[in-house]
């Protein structure tokens, strides 16, 4: 099933007797803007949804769950199942954080609040005060990366939710694969919001940050660390 076959999902999910859904996993958010194929009720709908304003994720998103909704279908929070793998405050993995390290997670945390109503994105990375990438269609991985090519080393990765995230769709998440890119780009903190962050394959990723001497943290909205303070 491509991207944008409307019509066609809706006829799965009904001759399968679905009444609740739930939508997990990521979409090559810039793979699907040159390949999207949709079927006449993708067009219909995506006329519907711009027309209204709906070119951001959220938007898209909601819309998208309400037009299944009047199908019979509820879109149901995602985490359902996966409250184990929700973020918990302080420190999660990895060697304390440095004053500086806290300092730069209250930065991004600033930064995303700011960009949160533009929904742009949620990841932004900090050195030192200064951001070096702010994650936008190319997602968390690439703007890690952006940033480690123009970084000294040591950055710290913020993730955060958006303001007024509906938990049914694009819960932030990271993962083992986020600590590769992470070494990859020789960063040495990732921040990641209490309460609205699935860590997937938490006791690997614990492992790897632990192993690579990254710290991982549980952060508030605002950017404080339980057990910590940059005081």
């Amino acid at each position: 099933m491509r991207v944008g076959q409307l019509g066609k999902l809706i006829r799965v999910l009904r001759s399968a007797g679905v009444k609740r859904a739930v939508m997990a996993g990521g979409i090559d958010k810039a793979r699907s803007l040159t390949q999207i194929r949709p079927d006449l009720r993708g067009m219909l709908f995506l006329r519907r949804a711009i027309s209204a304003g709906g070119h951001g994720d959220d938007s898209l998103l909601r819309a998208l769950a309400a037009e299944l909704e009047g199908e019979g279908i509820s879109i149901v929070p995602s985490t359902i199942f996966l409250e184990k793998l929700i973020a918990t405050p302080g420190r999660i993995a990895g060697p304390k954080p440095s004053s500086q390290a806290l300092a730069d997670i209250r930065t991004g945390c600033r930064v995303l609040a700011a960009l949160g109503t533009a929904d742009v994105g949620q990841s932004v990375v900090v050195e030192h005060g200064v951001v070096l990438a702010v994650e936008a269609v190319e997602g968390t991985d690439e703007a890690v990366r952006r940033a480690g090519r123009l970084g000294r080393g040591g950055s710290v990765v913020v993730k955060t939710a958006k303001q007024g995230q509906d938990m049914r769709f694009d819960v932030p998440a990271v993962g083992p694969a986020t600590i590769a890119t992470m070494i990859e780009a020789r960063a040495g903190v990732l921040a990641v919001e209490v309460g609205a962050t699935l860590l997937l394959d938490r006791s690997f990723l614990v492992d790897a940050a632990t192993r690579a001497g990254i710290t991982v943290v549980g952060c508030t909205h605002d950017g404080a660390v339980a057990g910590f303070s940059d005081d």
